[in-house]
């Protein structure tokens, strides 16, 4: 894997380091060395990999994984604190992709692609109880499955859990067009 002197080569160079843990663990690839590479200035992006090494490929269980592993690779419970995973999913990739300016944070005139997360669902974070740390529960105990709400290009596609019927597009009318098709092929 990485050695110092390559750390501090893509340090040097402004270069951005995509990190799939699930993706390392399942083909038993290696550990990366998270908090070498944070500590000597590397853009350090979050992603799944593809299907064939990740089966899940869910982002939030990529920071939890990254954050985790990175503490038991350097034996440093600050190597990647949950804030640090944050920003590895989101405006860390961003810039790794060379879109810092158009995606990764919250901020006029940025793309409107937002999820919202709701902490308070099936003992995440108790209702009635105060969030103290957001980023922390967050990343050590959200899943995919506490998504409440997402937005794409500024439009609504799930409220409450739920499936509007602009997240279909055109959907139907493709399923139409393939059901009249098959029909057609098999008469």
């Amino acid at each position: 894997l990485f050695r110092s002197q390559e750390i501090e080569l893509l340090a040097r160079h402004g270069a951005s380091v995509a990190h799939c843990p699930s993706s390392n663990l399942k083909l038993a690839s290696g550990f990366a060395p998270v908090a070498a590479l944070l500590e000597a200035g590397v853009n350090l992006g979050l992603g799944t990999d593809g299907a064939a090494s990740n089966n899940r490929l869910d982002v939030l269980g990529e920071m939890r994984t990254a954050s985790l592993l990175a503490k038991a690779v350097a034996n440093r419970a600050e190597a990647m604190p949950a804030h640090v995973a944050l920003h590895a999913a989101t405006l860390a990739g961003a810039r790794a992709l060379g879109l810092e300016s158009e995606i990764g944070s919250i901020e006029t005139g940025k793309a409107a692609d937002l999820i919202a997360i709701d902490l308070s669902q099936d003992g995440v974070q108790p209702a009635l109880r105060p969030l103290y740390q957001p980023a922390s529960q967050l990343v050590y105990a959200a899943g995919r499955e506490h998504v409440s709400h997402v937005w794409v290009a500024g439009r609504a596609l799930l409220q409450a859990g739920r499936l509007l019927p602009a997240a279909f597009g055109d959907l139907n009318s493709r399923v139409d067009l393939w059901q009249n098709r098959l029909v057609a092929e098999f008469d």
